[in-house]
């Protein structure tokens, strides 16, 4: 995998994992609910969530290590390239999906912490 095929992959995961926000599939009791307020409080636990460092750039490096270490064992400068452009590729889709998680954490801990009722 060249060099800008590596860059437009991981461009791709970037954007597709930012298109949703993390608090949109999350599923509150809607009982006694100001949904006004809600939608103020979850936009301020949104907000404190994208604090989450992303992870998705150091799994990519981790990933292009080992996928280049594994490429080198089987031989060959073309197989290093290649193990290490998988291997960066699926560190970064791993590191996109691990914070994307964490985010849903902080939210779902938020808005627990405001008094809502989270049910997923």
């Amino acid at each position: 995998m060249n060099g800008r095929m590596l860059i437009a992959t991981l461009g791709l995961i970037a954007l597709t994992s930012a298109c949703s926000s993390p608090g949109s599939d999350i599923i509150i009791d809607p009982t006694y609910v100001d949904r006004a307020q809600y939608e103020q409080d979850l936009a301020e636990c949104e907000r404190l969530a994208d604090q989450v460092r992303q992870k998705a750039g150091e799994r990519a490096a981790r990933g292009a290590v080992i996928g280049g270490a594994i490429g080198a064992i089987w031989g060959g400068n073309r197989s290093i390239e290649r193990g290490a452009g998988v291997g960066a590729v699926s560190g970064a889709a791993r590191g996109s999906a691990d914070t994307e998680n964490e985010k849903k954490r902080v939210i779902k801990n938020c808005l627990r912490n405001r008094g809502y009722t989270v049910l997923n």
